[in-house]
């Protein structure tokens, strides 16, 4: 049942096949295995796991064995990780879960494999974790582990103060009690930061700012949030009009804090700022807004930060703090191109970031070429459409379309969905598996939506716009992980294209050039063109921090998104390459999840349980 791995650090890899002989009892299966794995963790000196893996075999670790994020394949490497990190991390006591989905129980995960899967939980020496197993049969009958996952959740010396441990909340139960005032007067005094420095600074008070700040202050680590904007929730409300979620509700709670019942499945960019302002305040967050850095230092010897910023009001402020998150969006820079001939052009040319709504101005008529083929491409495309505007889009490779209504929802059934299993608990679930194993169940999931959406994807080859399912088929997954676009969740624009309403101009080779009143085309052509958009991305994160904190700092930060040799993500959720940075991003769900994976390195920092820089 081996595994095979190609494509060098594309992480191509194909699935085991495996006998279907079904247990009797799945529950004694995974028992039984999960014994002997702690059997054999309790001497790791004289560690011996032949009988517990596969020789292909996966274990994905996030902090209940090293202060990282890891990937090892393979038992032989496996055997070497644990006996290095086992003498150190003490994992023990682990038990099964037995009760709810994620109990032990038999899978058929695509045609040819199937796994025994079960969550478990553990304790550690600094604390306690959560996992996944997946167990496949051997040929000679015996099961074995396919992949495993183990997971920190909590630090024995920083427990949330959550459910039964939650605060007391009267005056006198405060530190210093009445005389250190009641909790509006702390507050302000919290938010001003006139008793400390801050030990964390946050850049950014988007999604990945406000999660982050939640999950730091939940463990006690003071956090300062600041953001150019005037507003919380101004980096969605500032977006193009039409602009909704393409995620559904189930998918993108925030952290400790979820959307209630009644809320769309859906979110309008206006609503969802609105709403991270009221998370702001109901999780005590404390935000500077209308604040920018002017400059940066860090002192490696005292491990700290000095950082001037600037307010509003022109006032200035230098703090200290000991780590700085730099939570300014997962793309970084926009990536605008020029051209040859661009300053003679009589039209309008922007970049897709700059998009408010083709309402502000009378585009009836108007011939508009949208450069790019993503969300945004398509967004505006439709957009400029509904008003009146004669659209082409301008397509150089393939885009991976999937659609709102249909594959959305395939994609997450079973986990994140009305009427799933708690959240906490799918979130574990979703990041169980190594990347190269999710991307290749993905190439399955992607057949699978395709054979849904059949109708579309016709439609959408016949009117010559290219699709592309990505290297390996797998979709959106190995789209949106390795080059951060790519794709389009089709919310209405697909139609158009069919129909023949918007136009697609197939391009390989690129622009030439413009003219006075048309864009050229390197294949010869030339497109008639009263506005040009150029949806064509963003740079890499690093750009932005090489823009505000100079070569110096961004020297030593990784390139951040893509998979690394591992294939973990690069740089983000986990140690940047420079001391006491960290880039934080991604979509509502990842900046849930990972916010709790980044606030445990930085408390375990702080609590002398971590250095904070790979080993």
């Amino acid at each position: 049942m081996a595994t095979t791995l190609t494509g060098g650090n594309q992480h191509i890899i194909h699935l085991p096949t495996t006998p279907f002989n079904e247990p009797s009892d799945p529950h004694t299966v995974a028992q039984q295995w999960l014994s002997s794995l702690q059997s054999q963790l309790s001497n790791p000196e004289s560690l011996d796991t032949t009988d517990l893996f596969h020789a292909e075999s996966w274990w994905r670790d996030m902090l209940a064995l090293d202060w990282d994020m890891r990937t090892v394949r393979t038992a032989t490497e496996i055997q070497h990780f644990l006996s290095k990190q086992q003498a150190k991390a003490r994992l023990s006591r682990f038990r099964l879960q037995d009760k709810g989905k994620f109990q032990p129980r038999l899978e058929t995960v695509v045609e040819g494999l199937s796994w025994i899967s079960s969550m478990f939980f553990f304790d550690g020496a600094v604390g306690t974790g959560t996992g996944m197993l997946r167990l496949t049969q051997a040929d000679d009958g015996s099961w074995k582990a396919y992949a495993v996952y183990t997971s920190l959740q909590e630090l024995h010396s920083a427990q949330e103060p959550l459910g039964k441990r939650r605060a007391e909340g009267t005056t006198e139960s405060m530190p210093g009690g009445i005389s250190g005032g009641t909790w509006i007067e702390r507050r302000q005094r919290q938010k001003d930061f006139l008793d400390e420095e801050p030990t964390t600074l946050v850049v950014g008070a988007g999604q990945a700012g406000l999660n982050m700040g939640a999950r730091l202050q939940s463990l006690g680590v003071s956090c300062l949030i600041i953001d150019k904007n005037e507003r919380v929730g101004d980096n969605w409300r500032h977006r193009y009009r039409t602009l909704v979620t393409h995620d559904p509700a189930e998918f993108t709670h925030m952290a400790y804090l979820p959307f209630p019942q009644n809320w769309p499945q859906f979110t309008p960019k206006d609503k969802l700022g609105d709403w991270f302002e009221a998370y702001a305040s109901i999780m005590e967050l404390n935000i500077w807004m209308q604040t920018s850095i002017t400059s940066a230092e860090y002192d490696e010897s005292a491990g700290q930060w000095t950082v001037s910023l600037v307010r509003g009001d022109g006032s200035q402020r230098i703090m200290r703090p000991r780590h700085v998150i730099w939570c300014t969006g997962h793309s970084g820079e926009a990536r605008v191109p020029s051209f040859p001939g661009q300053e003679a052009f009589k039209g309008q040319v922007y970049h897709g970031s700059q998009h408010r709504d083709a309402s502000e101005t009378d585009v009836c008529g108007k011939k508009v070429i949208v450069v790019g083929t993503g969300n945004s491409g398509h967004d505006i495309a439709q957009n400029y459409y509904e008003n009146g505007a004669d659209v082409t889009m301008l397509q150089r490779s393939g885009t991976y379309v999937l659609t709102a209504d249909k594959g959305v929802f395939m994609m997450h059934k079973g986990l994140h969905e009305d009427g799933g299993p708690p959240t906490e608990e799918c979130d574990i679930v979703a990041e169980s598996l190594p990347w190269p194993v999710q991307l290749a169940l993905s190439v399955h999931a992607t057949k699978r939506i395709a054979e849904a959406e059949k109708e579309t994807l016709d439609g959408l080859r016949k009117a010559g716009f290219e699709l592309d399912f990505g290297q390996d088929g797998a979709g959106i997954a190995r789209a949106y992980f390795t080059r951060g676009g790519g794709y389009y969740i089709d919310v209405g624009c697909s139609q158009l294209i069919i129909d023949g309403k918007i136009k697609v101009k197939h391009n390989p080779d690129g622009i030439n050039g413009f003219g006075e009143n048309q864009l050229q085309l390197a294949d010869g052509d030339s497109l008639p063109a009263d506005i040009v958009v150029l949806a064509t991305g963003y740079d890499n994160m690093r750009t932005t921090v090489r823009k505000v904190l100079g070569d110096k700092i961004a020297d030593r930060c990784s390139d951040v998104w893509d998979l690394d040799n591992e294939g973990e993500v690069q740089a983000m959720w986990r140690p940047s390459g420079h001391p006491g940075f960290w880039y934080f991003g991604g979509n509502l769900a990842l900046c849930r999840i990972y916010s709790r994976f980044l606030a445990l390195q930085i408390k375990a920092v702080e609590s002398g349980l971590s250095p904070g820089v790979r080993q």
